[in-house]
């Protein structure tokens, strides 16, 4: 990092930051909120918005646009419009209904962190509307940085952005990969992709001719981490990697009758020297032993909705890599909007207002409850927080320029 004494000065005020500098936490402390901020990734509705789109993601790593156009072509695939937004809009109206239905009194914002409507406008219309105190529903399940701390520091520069740091405070809801609301879905759409195989392949016995495959997102190997409230449980691997290979365990246990499966991961990027996580799913379909399976399920397991990244490695990707091999391959659905999932994510509103201890929280794994509150250290690498200080430092070079 630069010893120029306005960057240390920088990365000394974000240390000063509450969210940075305390330890990992339960918020066991009853609060009173305003409303509910739906925190999502955002994307593209149209050709014209491909780019900048990928711009935004992008950011601060100065990748040109020739290589962007490169990663543009998914995206060029379904006309440039990213399922992610419908799907947000339909999540915000399901959330809405629940709260109807519960006689809850909480509105339902929406912002994105990378398109329209941004995270920026909707700190906006919530001051317009008089809310100081606002709760974020990341449309992510995982603790990690990317699905999570990144979400933190995306509040954080929103606030600065909109002047809004000392008006509006914003909670952020747990990662919830061990709740119920998110571990039923996935149940129920294994059992779905089973008996959609047992009608494609009669005589079809799964314990003998099917191989789960849970899919999701790779990372940088540095980026795993031992992070959590329960370390003791990570049983050798990271926290990143543990998470998804407890939900992988128990949806398979209910609903997998006896099938093989295997965590896999999926749309990697970055530098080609960089170690990330692996089996990547094509080269572990590629590299099946020949008879080994009739047929492969393939579970989205780390990913709350349908989005681009779902549609083009998994539906497209991943289901011509299968059958090349000659396997007949389901791809089951995500939570989306399904009614335990959009229940669970209210749950854990009312876990916050109401300040629920911790031993009452629902949790249906060792690795859960996750924390509330992130500590200093919680998701990142020692490269992580250097880069966000570093990120930090010129934000503010660029506000007093």
């Amino acid at each position: 990092m630069s010893t120029d004494p306005a960057l240390t000065a920088a990365s000394a005020a974000f240390d000063e930051q509450p969210h940075a500098t305390a330890a990992a936490s339960f918020d066991e402390t009853a609060h009173e909120y305003d409303a509910i901020l739906l925190l999502g990734f955002g994307g593209p509705e149209g050709q014209d918005d491909v780019i900048p789109f990928l711009r935004n993601v992008t950011r601060g790593r100065g990748i040109p646009d020739e290589r962007l156009e490169e990663v543009a072509h998914h995206y060029r695939h379904f006309h440039g419009v990213s399922p992610i937004n419908q799907q947000n809009r339909e999540l915000r109206d399901a959330l809405v209904a629940e709260l109807d239905r519960r006689g809850i009194d909480l509105p339902v914002l929406w912002g994105n962190r990378n398109w329209d409507p941004s995270l920026p406008d909707a700190l906006r219309e919530a001051d317009a509307r008089g809310f100081r105190r606002i709760l974020a529903l990341a449309t992510s399940a995982y603790a990690s940085y990317s699905g999570c701390k990144q979400y933190q520091e995306n509040i954080d520069d929103a606030l600065a952005e909109t002047g809004l740091a000392g008006r509006l405070t914003i909670d952020k809801a747990r990662p919830h990969f061990d709740h119920p609301g998110f571990i039923t879905p996935f149940v129920e759409a294994l059992r779905g992709g089973i008996a959609e195989l047992r009608e494609k392949i009669p005589g079809l016995d799964p314990a003998q001719d099917v191989r789960i495959l849970f899919a999701t997102h790779s990372v940088p190997n540095s980026y795993t981490g031992d992070f959590g409230p329960h370390p003791e449980a990570l049983g050798g691997e990271g926290a990143y990697e543990a998470q998804h290979l407890a939900v992988s365990a128990a949806v398979a246990e209910a609903a997998g009758e006896g099938a093989a499966w295997d965590l896999v991961y999926q749309s990697r990027s970055g530098p080609a020297h960089q170690p990330w996580l692996e089996p990547d799913i094509n080269d572990f379909i590629a590299e099946m032993p020949k008879g080994e399976a009739k047929a492969i399920v393939i579970v989205p397991v780390g990913f709350v909705s349908d989005h681009m990244e779902v549609l083009w490695d998994l539906d497209t990707e991943a289901v011509e890599t299968a059958g090349e091999h000659g396997l007949e391959v389901v791809r089951v659905p995500t939570p989306g909007t399904h009614p335990a999932y959009v229940s669970g994510l209210i749950d854990l509103v009312l876990e916050r207002r109401d300040g629920t201890p911790v031993a009452e929280r629902a949790s249906e794994l060792a690795l859960g409850p996750w924390f509330d509150v992130c500590g200093a250290g919680c998701c990142d690498t020692e490269e992580r927080q250097a880069a966000v200080r570093a990120h930090r430092a010129r934000m503010l070079q660029a506000a007093d320029a």
